[in-house]
């Protein structure tokens, strides 16, 4: 059987099967995790442990010792793709505060999804568009782009929205793993070897445990919702990313590489419940809206950027100052 494989076929697949698979046991088998316990329950409720072991793999593919170009490019995006989510998020967090909607078709959006689905970068998808399409130092620019992942910026942004905000030790504690993963893989670049392939590995695990805490009677809406955020966080980021990417040299290529949202922010609006209750109604339809933006942002963000390397051109592979290869 090629199970890999065949969720592979399916964008976002070893993030959204599992996360599904999740919520429709949680949804129709609530008490599995309550009946089985001991190791079998840790699959259904260990979401958090195992997000922490994630940044801190993640963490340990940061070089401190990152080149001219590639702390230039990949600064660009990370700025400006954290800088349209903070923007909006301020601007939204006016109007909506720390709740959801209630009511009509926009039910069950709110500050704390859209800065979530806006805020973190599909590295994956990114680095394997960038390395059909672009230069490996372009590829090699998602070294700093890494710095989104974790509910931190999410927390900072939501913070800085006047909106409910979390202890500084919340705060600490939602960066440490991926600054000790950083730490761990520039001190010893076999640990760093070591570690990097562990992320993928972590992906449909903490995927099915997020799953195991949604109930899809409570979110049947937020489908065709989620959708059309997808579309918004495409068009949106992938222009201002486009437009960066071109003020500095680039094609603009990057940048629409870049407008895709991280499987692993699916998990930030659960850690920010954890972090803050207060925002916990919000949650769990956060949690499948931005979900949904992963699998249509997977769709649309190489279509995008097939289109901008049709129009503009793919990067020129031109040739490196000293100190940059």
């Amino acid at each position: 059987m090629q199970i890999k494989r065949s969720m592979e076929r399916i964008p976002g697949g070893l993030m959204v099967v599992p996360l599904l698979l999740g919520a429709l046991c949680n949804t129709f088998f609530p008490n599995t995790p309550k009946i089985f316990g001991s190791f079998t329950g840790g699959l259904f409720t260990g979401a958090t442990s195992i997000l922490a072991v994630y940044y801190v793999c993640m963490g340990a593919t940061i070089s401190f010792k990152t080149t001219p170009y590639i702390l230039k490019k990949g600064g660009i995006l990370f700025a400006t793709k954290v800088g349209i989510a903070a923007i909006i998020g301020i601007a939204v967090g006016q109007f909506l505060g720390e709740a959801p909607i209630k009511e009509g078709f926009f039910a069950g959006i709110s500050t704390l999804a859209i800065v979530a689905a806006l805020n973190d970068t599909n590295g994956g998808l990114y680095m394997a568009l960038m390395g059909q399409y672009g230069r490996p130092r372009d590829v090699a620019a998602y070294s700093i782009m890494c710095l989104e992942s974790g509910p931190f910026l999410t927390m900072v942004t939501l913070g800085v929205a006047g909106l409910s905000a979390f202890p500084w030790q919340m705060m600490v504690g939602a960066i440490f793993p991926l600054v000790l993963g950083m730490i761990l893989g520039n001190l010893d670049k076999d640990m760093r070897e070591f570690l990097k392939a562990a992320p993928a590995v972590l992906i449909p695990f903490f995927a099915f445990a997020l799953g195991a805490g949604l109930d899809l009677s409570k979110v049947w809406n937020a489908g065709l919702l989620g959708v059309g955020l997808g579309v918004c966080v495409v068009v949106i980021t992938g222009t201002v990313l486009f437009i960066g990417d071109r003020l500095t040299g680039g094609t603009g290529v990057a940048g629409l590489a870049a407008s895709s949202t991280a499987g692993n922010a699916a998990a930030v609006p659960m850690i920010i419940a954890q972090a803050n209750p207060v925002y916990a109604d919000a949650a769990q339809h956060a949690t499948i809206l931005v979900a949904s933006c992963v699998v249509v942002t997977a769709i649309l963000t190489p279509l995008v950027t097939a289109w901008g390397v049709k129009t503009f051109g793919a990067p020129k592979d031109m040739p490196a100052a000293q100190g940059e290869e």
